[in-house]
């Protein structure tokens, strides 16, 4: 383990929880939990799938939900924490963010415009970060993780995170192929949104960094007709997406992100679909399910 990384204590895991629960002023009703999961078991029931569900209210630092324990593949959703570990790597003076590495054709597959683009010139690590989150570039994420040390690299930074549950075993596109019952490239509601809280309110990075990140995930557009879809257009959000239409495992839809809304404390969710039916294309009303689940997340953050 780098030496950076044996830094890390427990003292330091607790550290984060304490900045959560004093970072913001109105927490959920204990009550509004129970109404919280019979409202996501008729979403699920009219979905004819598998949901699973977490909210994080960052007040109080506790995970919420529905079917949250239960295993889903992350998809292109590791992105999100693999830009955080470059992020992270970079503050602790590991890496140098602004370090320029170039690629081959051989390392271009589908959804890779980025890197595709800059073919002949290269980029900074900190570009592919940000173009693997916002664009979700298959190749720019192949890339950094080959640069850090392979998929067990950010399964020890989330290890490191406090997170024993969320792994990645294996790279673009192969990770997608995780039938029901596959351990390999999979984490839980509950492991990801505590996760999320503790990168983008807890002190695992800087405050600077975590701006930056959470800029990033605002302005990612894949998640426009997922959760995001059912919160008020005036609450700040961002999120990461995931899918996997992988023949033979059903139909895998990811949403993972924060949602700020106005005067209480922001919330960190993580909701995962996997459709009963093989899709051979994005279906809407798969990811009508999640847009339902936002909807659902507005009335936990109290807006109806």
């Amino acid at each position: 383990m780098p030496a950076v990384d044996q830094a890390w204590s427990r003292r330091t895991v607790l550290a984060g929880g304490a900045a959560l629960a004093a970072s913001a002023c109105v927490p959920v009703e204990p009550g509004r939990t129970g109404q919280l999961a019979a409202r996501l078991r008729i979403v699920e029931a009219n979905a004819n799938g598998a949901l699973g569900v977490a909210f994080v209210d960052t007040a109080m630092g506790i995970a919420t939900g529905y079917g949250d324990f239960a295993r889903f593949p992350h998809c292109s959703s590791f992105k999100l924490s693999l830009a955080a570990l470059v992020l992270h790597l970079d503050q602790q003076g590991v890496l140098d963010a602004d370090e320029r590495i170039t690629w081959s054709q051989d390392d271009l597959m589908s959804v890779s415009s980025f890197t595709t683009d800059r073919l002949q010139e290269g980029a900074s690590l900190r570009e592919l970060a940000e173009f693997t989150q916002k664009y979700s570039d298959n190749a720019a994420a192949n890339i950094l993780l080959r640069r850090l040390g392979g998929p067990e690299r950010l399964t020890e930074f989330w290890r490191w995170a406090g997170d024993d549950i969320s792994r990645l075993d294996r790279t673009e596109p192969e990770l997608n192929h995780v039938p029901p019952g596959e351990l390999r490239d999979t984490t839980t509601p509950a492991a990801m949104a505590k996760t999320l809280a503790r990168l983008l309110y807890g002190d695992l990075l800087e405050e600077e960094r975590r701006t930056t990140l959470k800029q990033w995930m605002s302005d990612t557009q894949t998640g426009s007709k997922r959760v995001r879809a059912g919160l008020p257009e005036t609450w700040r959000a961002g999120d990461k997406t995931g899918t996997s239409l992988w023949p033979g495992m059903g139909s895998v839809y990811v949403d993972i992100g924060f949602v700020e809304p106005p005067e209480r404390a922001p919330i960190t969710f993580a909701a995962y679909f996997r459709a009963a039916r093989q899709h051979t294309r994005m279906e809407p009303a798969a990811q009508a399910v999640l847009a339902e689940t936002g909807q659902v997340l507005a009335r936990f953050a109290g807006a109806v």
